[in-house]
C-alpha cells in the first residue's frame, strides 16, 4: 500500500518482466495502455508523496473489468500523478474522454447565468440534483493516505460560515449519534462505507470513519460529502424546481479559497481529482424522469448517446430504473464547460419528455431522433 516508497525500491530488485501483471483477460481503459515496456519506463518513478506506478494501477490490476460499462482501472495520489506518469494517464484519458487530447485544454464556466432553462420536465421531471467532486490544492488524494487520515483544512469551518439559504451544519461519522445518522439514512443523504472493490483495491476505505463526514443547510437542499472518493463531494438538489437554482447552489468555491484551500485546477485537465473518469468539470447533473414507453423504444439508447447523455437507476450507478424512473445526466466531463454540460442536460431531458408524450398517445418519434450532439 502506497504508506511510502520502500516496497517500490525493493521491487526493483525483481526484473521489469517479472513484475509486468497479466492483464490478458483485463477490460479497463489502463490494460488497453500499459505494455510491458511502458511498464519498465514507468515502474521505477514516484510522486513527491511517494506514490508510484504499481499503486496507480492497483486497482485495475485487482478489478479485471465490470459487467455494464468498461472501468478505468487507474486512479491518481495526488496532483503529481496526472505528470508524473503522464504516458500513461494522457491516452487513458483520450481513451475515455472522447478523444481529449494531451494538448487540449477545458473550458471552465460555474456561471449560472449563463445556463438556459425553463422547466425541462414539463411535469414528469421529479427531481433535479447536481453532483460532483472537489480536491483542495496541496493535499493528497484519498489513495495515497497516510494511517492517519487527515482532515481537508477548512471544510468544515468554511461551510459552517455559510449563511442565508446555506446555512447549516456539520455531521462527523464518527461521533455522529444513532439519531442523527438514522435520520440522514432516510433523507439518502449519508454515504455508506465503501464495499466496491475498485474503491478497495484503491485503498480508499482505510480508517473508516475517520476525518469523514457530511454536511448539510438548514432545508437539506445543499449538502456536502468529506472524504469519500475524493475531498469533497458537493451535491444540490431540489423537487420540481429549476435546475438553475440547483446549478446555482452547486458552485462554492470562493468559500474554500476564502479559507485558504482552493481546488486542484489546471488549464489542461479543468478539476483534478483521484479517478481520471471525473477530470474536468467532476460534474454529473442529474434529472429524475419517468420514460415508461421511451425507455422501451428501440432506440432508447441511441438518443441517450446522441444527446450525449447516460442513464442509471435512481439508487445510483449499478441499479435499475424503479416505475420507468431513470436517473439521466450528463456523460461527458472534460473537454466542455460546466455549463455546457448541464445545458445537455437540460435540453436533452426536454426532447425525451416530448418524445414520452407522444409515444404515449400511440404517435411516431422518427422525426424527433436527434443528430449527434
Amino acid at each position: 500500500m502506497p504508506f511510502g516508497n520502500t516496497h517500490n525500491k525493493y521491487k526493483l530488485n525483481y526484473k521489469s518482466e517479472e513484475e509486468y501483471p497479466d492483464l490478458s483477460k483485463h477490460n479497463n481503459h489502463m490494460a488497453k495502455v500499459l505494455t510491458p515496456d511502458l511498464y519498465k519506463k514507468l515502474r521505477d518513478k514516484e510522486t513527491p508523496s511517494g506514490f508510484t506506478l504499481d499503486d496507480v494501477i492497483q486497482t485495475g490490476v485487482d478489478n479485471p473489468g465490470h459487467p455494464f460499462i468498461m472501468t478505468v482501472g487507474c486512479v491518481a495520489g495526488d496532483e503529481e500523478s496526472y505528470t508524473v506518469f503522464k504516458d500513461l494517464f494522457d491516452p487513458i484519458i483520450q481513451d475515455r474522454h472522447g478523444g481529449f487530447k494531451p494538448t487540449d485544454k477545458h473550458k471552465t464556466d460555474l456561471n449560472h447565468e449563463n445556463l438556459k432553462v425553463g422547466d425541462p420536465g414539463g411535469g414528469e421531471a421529479r427531481y433535479r440534483k447536481g453532483r460532483g467532486g472537489t480536491a483542495a490544492e496541496q493535499l493528497t488524494l484519498p489513495p495515497v493516505r497516510p494511517t492517519s487520515r487527515p482532515r481537508v483544512p477548512g471544510s468544515s469551518p468554511a461551510l459552517n460560515s455559510l449563511t442565508g439559504e446555506f446555512k447549516g451544519k456539520y455531521y462527523p461519522l464518527k461521533s455522529m449519534t444513532e439519531q442523527e445518522q438514522q435520520q440522514l439514512i432516510d433523507d439518502h443523504f449519508l454515504f455508506d462505507k465503501p464495499v466496491s472493490p475498485l474503491l478497495l483495491a484503491s485503498g480508499m476505505a482505510r480508517d473508516w470513519p475517520d476525518a469523514r463526514g457530511i454536511w448539510h443547510n438548514d432545508n437539506k437542499s445543499f449538502l456536502v460529502w468529506v472524504n469519500e472518493e475524493d475531498h469533497l463531494r458537493v451535491i444540490s438538489m431540489e423537487k420540481g424546481g429549476n435546475m438553475k437554482e440547483v446549478f446555482r447552489r452547486f458552485c462554492i468555491e470562493e468559500i474554500f479559497k476564502k479559507a485558504g484551500h482552493p481546488f486542484m485546477w489546471n488549464e489542461h485537465l479543468g478539476y483534478v481529482l483521484t479517478c481520471p473518469s471525473n477530470l474536468g468539470t467532476g460534474l454529473r447533473g442529474g434529472v429524475h424522469v419517468k420514460l415508461a414507453h421511451l425507455s422501451k423504444h428501440p432506440k432508447f439508447e441511441e438518443i441517450l448517446t446522441r444527446l450525449r447523455l447516460q442513464k442509471r437507476g435512481t439508487g445510483g450507478v449499478d441499479t435499475a430504473a424503479v416505475g420507468s424512473v431513470f436517473d439521466i445526466s450528463n456523460a461527458d466531463r472534460l473537454g466542455s464547460s460546466e455549463v455546457e454540460q448541464v445545458q445537455l442536460v437540460v435540453d436533452g431531458v426536454k426532447l425525451m419528455v416530448e418524445m414520452e408524450k407522444k409515444l404515449e398517445k400511440g404517435q411516431s418519434i422518427d422525426d424527433m431522433i436527434p443528430a449527434q450532439k
